[in-house]
């Protein structure tokens, strides 16, 4: 068979989804065609124009209002702006025959067969055979769709459904109709993973697939739960969110914002549509839900749900909380448990579940009960909606957040522990789980060799789950390939001559211990090895430096031991710069302060898509000190070009450190110097960041690594460069942009970024630079305001603006 290539899709259907779609593919550089239907009538902009429905402007006006309101949408569903010119628009009238010439059609129109079919018709007469075709939909049976249509038509037909929002959600369900080809599955599993940066999971054509099937039995038996156990919405929230690693909305923020009408147009279409699903009775709506759904209450569409924002007669704004017993909004109730105070010291939520199931109080009950439901059902879903288990794990991973998937979690309480707590409510797990118990297998996974294993039901042995040859996987490696350890990092031999540098600190803040680990990695990879990535699988790469060391010794008033602190961050950071091997950063999520320091002194970086980086000191009251003030200027230095105006190349670096940018994708970070073209490059799939470093580290050593000679030639312009920034800095003061304080750390920027009061430009060297940023940063740790700022950041978690 020959190679299939995506060169250009065609979307059709330009809702929130349909827009969602076209703009990730647009995000991984496929040209996209999204169509959408004519208006049938003028609104009133285009009446008063004069306009008629024949011209193009009406014609195309719904799929370009949508893609536009898309586009302006918070959190935004592509990478960067200057990546929609990759999308282009038209109408499914005159535009129709233009899908001829793409190599993939997704249909993503309104949830009703008879819509779809009739699609499905018209684009028939002009796809050409071979052309893959494909529907969004979240639960009509792929079967039906397909009737009636070509031979070749359902050969290359099945479902690929996307969770919303596209970009964020890493769930690609693959549903294959009855006569999809085995090679069109093959394939979309493996772009879906290796392109659009997903979790591909081939699903059975069952009822709202996998991921839905799981995750809305997952909150319809929560909805029963909170009346039977009596427990507040902001207790359920409470229970069901980070403690147990998932989404800071847990369950009813989380349906506030996807809206309650969808969560029960779902959960209808399970009970209508299952009716030998032994918990069908879940799926019935509580009474409160009835009475919500009446009154309209859905949630953020409709401005109010399970919550609802207030703002009383004075101005005060409210978080309202909706009181399932009366239906009446109330202010929000704290939410506490003695269980959870047993967690907290408990880092690591895949530890917390022994401690959360042996509560003795009505979070304990709560846990008891919702896991056990949750564990018979997913059991009895086999071989309903997949064969592997492992593939209901991976649903509800990338569809859902959690953290970990429901056998994880059951592992992670012990098998038998959890039938136990099964028993306990009148439930059991179905028959092969005793089965496999009785096989010797003693949980769901294990880890051999680097590799995840798991249990195979029709096997019955551990068996390797496909795919992963691409991953490296540091939870799978950590204790066997370990080289050192401190409190700190953990350092891992990745094979092939290079180790890995895992930050271990609480948020991957760098820290002493980070410090020391990095070096004591560079010192290791220097004498026996090849190449150095620094890289973690945590939530986020770091956020940045210890600021609550810097503010113990501020306060203290131990100058000596801070100037040696911010010395040692510094020489570390050049260390990443001008070792014997090659240094690669692996950031993702966030990547803050020094973190993004870190990065912009590697040798290359290798960041995922979804890695918001910035220079943010200035909302701490500092300026960067880990090197990083030195190396926007060093980096404006290099843009620097005969016959531009220096100045405001220079200012543009100035004012991504003063106004603290962050990107919101690594591509918008190139955009803001932090990442360098030509040198640093993106992956979309996380999964595979590791990896790629290592293969990245691997190939700069083998093409014969030369260490770098230490820089002496940054251009500074001195006072020239000054002068504008203290005219500035003043006007803006005068013009109440800016406090007293932030014009202090502005121009203290401003002498390290101009090289001080030289009086001509000249060329400098890194540690001239160096040097003048640690003056700065340490003159500004003696100033009251700073402290404040560091102490307000450290109770409250953001950053005080005086």
């Amino acid at each position: 068979m020959s190679k299939r290539i995506i060169k250009k899709i065609a979307v059709i259907g330009s809702g929130i989804m349909g827009s969602g779609i076209a703009c990730h593919f647009a995000n991984i550089g496929v040209d996209v065609l999204l169509l959408d239907i004519v208006p049938r009538e003028l609104n009133a902009i285009e009446q008063k124009k004069g306009l008629s429905l024949d011209d193009k402007v009406v014609r195309n006006r719904l799929v370009n209002d949508a893609l536009k309101a898309a586009l302006k949408s918070k959190p935004s569903p592509i990478y960067h702006q200057k990546f929609a010119n990759r999308i282009s628009t038209g109408n499914l009238e005159d535009d129709i025959e233009k899908v001829k010439d793409v190599d993939w059609i997704i249909e993503v129109v309104v949830e009703r067969l008879d819509i779809k079919k009739q699609v499905f018709e018209t684009l028939e007469k002009h796809r050409t055979p071979g052309t893959l075709i494909t529907s969004n939909t979240s639960g009509i049976p792929i079967k039906f769709m397909s009737e009636g249509r070509s031979e070749d038509f359902q050969k290359h037909f099945c479902g690929t459904h996307f969770f919303n929002p596209a970009r964020y959600l890493k769930l690609f369900e693959i549903i294959p109709g009855p006569k999809t080809d085995a090679s069109v599955l093959e394939f979309l599993n493996g772009y879906g993973e290796q392109y659009l940066g997903k979790t591909s999971v081939v699903a059975k054509d069952t009822p709202a697939f996998i991921g839905n099937r799981i995750g809305i039995f997952s909150i319809m038996s929560l909805f029963h739960a909170v009346k039977d156990l009596d427990l507040t919405i902001e207790e359920v929230d409470k229970l069901t969110g980070p403690v147990i690693g998932r989404p800071k909305s847990a369950t009813f923020r989380t349906v506030d914002v996807v809206g309650l009408d969808t969560l029960v147009h779902v959960a209808n279409g399970i009970a209508e549509n299952c009716k030998n699903d032994e918990q069908l009775d879940l799926f019935k709506l509580p009474s409160f839900i009835n009475t919500m759904m009446e009154n309209k209450w859905l949630g953020s569409k409709t401005k109010q749900g399970f919550y609802k924002k207030n703002v009383s007669a004075d101005g005060k704004k409210e978080i309202l909380s909706l009181d399932l017993n009366t239906l009446e909004y109330r202010s929000s109730k704290k939410a506490k448990f003695a269980t959870l105070e047993l967690t907290k010291s408990i880092d690591k939520v895949v530890d917390r579940f022994k401690v959360l199931v042996s509560g003795k109080d009505k979070a304990g009950e709560f846990y008891r009960k919702s896991f056990a439901a949750l564990f018979a059902y997913v059991t009895n879903r086999i071989p309903e909606i997949t064969d592997e288990l492992y593939k209901i794990d991976d649903a509800m991973k990338a569809g859902f957040g959690w953290e970990h998937g429901p056998f994880q979690i059951w592992d992670a309480i012990g098998v038998e522990k959890g039938i136990e707590i099964m028993k306990a409510e009148g439930l059991e797990p179905a028959a092969w789980v005793n089965a496999m118990l009785a096989s010797g297998s003693k949980s769901f996974y294990s880890v051999k060799e680097g590799a995840t294993y798991c249990y195979d039901i029709p096997k019955k042995t551990q068996e390797k789950i496909p795919g992963q040859d691409a991953f490296i996987i540091l939870d799978n490696i950590r204790k066997s390939n370990e080289v050192f350890k401190n409190s700190g990092v953990v350092i891992e031999d990745l094979g092939d001559g290079i180790l890995n540098c895992e930050f271990q600190s609480k948020m991957n803040t760098i820290g002493g211990d980070v410090l020391a680990g990095i070096n004591k990695a560079i010192d290791l990879a220097e004498k026996n090895y090849q190449g150095l990535v620094v890289g973690n699988q945590g939530a986020n790469f770091s956020v940045g430096a210890n600021i609550g060391m810097i503010f113990m010794m501020a306060v203290e008033q131990e100058y000596d031991e801070l100037n040696g602190a911010i010395k040692y961050f510094q020489d570390t950071m050049m260390r990443m710069r001008y070792s014997s091997i090659p240094t690669i950063s692996a950031p993702h999520g966030m990547s803050l302060g020094g973190a993004c320091e870190l990065s912009m002194h590697a040798d290359k970086v290798v960041a995922a898509a979804e890695t918001y980086m910035g220079l943010v000191e200035f909302g701490v009251g500092v300026i960067p000190g880990g090197a990083g003030s030195k190396e926007m200027a060093l980096r404006a230095s290099d843009t620097f070009r005969k016959g531009d105006v220096q100045l405001n190349t220079l200012q543009e670096y100035f004012l991504t450190i003063g106004m603290a940018k962050v990107s919101t994708s690594a591509y918008e970070a190139f955009d803001l110097g932090v990442l360098q073209k030509g040198k640093d490059i993106v992956v979309v799939n996380k999964d595979r960041q590791i990896a790629t470093a290592k293969a990245h580290a691997k190939l700069m050593a083998e093409a014969g690594y030369t260490q770098p000679i230490k820089r002496t030639d940054v251009k500074v312009l001195g006072k020239q460069a000054l002068g504008m920034f203290l005219v500035g800095t003043d006007s803006m003061k005068d013009s109440n942009y800016i406090s007293e304080h932030d014009m202090k750390i502005a121009n203290k920027l401003a002498y390290v970024m101009a090289g001080g009061d030289l009086s001509e430009p000249t060329l400098v060297s890194e540690q001239y630079l160096l040097d003048l940023e640690r003056e700065a940063f340490l003159s500004l740790c003696t100033e009251r305001k700073t402290l404040e700022r560091i102490q307000h950041m450290l109770t409250k978690g953001k950053p005080l603006r005086n």
